[in-house]
């Protein structure tokens, strides 16, 4: 069985809204980012397919200011937040790595990199 990391409250997690976590430690440490549109969570590797920068300079910036792409602020790739597909920038046709995670009875976002 896989360890699971339990990060935050889903119901902390508003539409347009992701937090990044560093989860594991040594060689199995894994930065990931959960978050939340249309209402729909989701879970990524916070690692940008094009040169492994994390997406977020700003801790918890991840969505573009209109709310409809996550956001890699090192050259400014966008990415649909549900599925992970780079639509704009130079590694356009990859995809975040996603994580595995779920919600627990009690409310708790985790996840299991």
């Amino acid at each position: 069985m896989s360890i699971r990391y339990r990060l935050c409250r889903a119901t902390d997690l508003e539409d347009e809204t992701a937090r990044g976590f560093e989860v594991g430690q040594g060689r199995s440490r894994v930065l990931v980012f959960v978050g939340r549109h249309d209402g729909t969570l989701f879970a990524y590797e916070n690692r940008c397919p094009h040169i492994g920068t994390p997406l977020d300079l700003t801790p918890d910036w991840f969505f573009t200011v209109d709310g409809r792409y996550l956001l890699c602020a090192t050259h400014g790739a966008m990415f649909e937040p549900i599925g992970g597909l780079c639509v704009r920038g130079p590694c356009r046709g990859d995809r975040l790595r996603s994580v595995p995670f779920g919600v627990d009875a009690d409310g708790m976002v985790w996840v299991a990199p």
